[in-house]
């Protein structure tokens, strides 16, 4: 995967509205016109954040005429889910290391009688 998908899927999702989309989306595909219903801004607007969702590939509108239902493309979690499961491992990993060496100096402070 490349780093750029990854950037495209944050950067659509660091906005609250596009947030707000898709989460909504998650719970039932939805046209345009219901997920701008909650939001002060102009359906035009509507579909910018929407192009940025399709751009990151997070929604999808199947061609055809309008009204269109939108639908969450759940499998795009799942490569974020795969890129933060590899920093957390790698995090770990790092506190464990930590942990060792901690515990070797915790072990010399004893043998050397400089613990209290």
């Amino acid at each position: 995967m490349a780093a750029d998908t990854l950037s495209r899927i944050f950067s659509a999702l660091a906005d609250p509205t596009r947030r707000d989309m898709v989460a909504r989306l998650s719970g039932t595909d939805a046209t345009v016109n219901h997920l701008a219903e909650p939001y002060r801004m102009t359906l035009q607007a509507v579909y910018k954040h929407l192009r940025v969702l399709e751009q990151a590939g997070l929604v999808s509108r199947p061609p055809g005429p309008q009204p269109r239902s939108v639908h969450l493309e759940a499998e795009v979690f799942d490569l974020m889910d795969n890129w933060i499961e590899r920093c957390r491992r790698q995090a770990e990993e790092r506190y464990r290391r930590l942990d060792a060496v901690l515990a070797a100096m915790s072990d010399d402070d004893k043998k050397d009688g400089s613990a209290p």
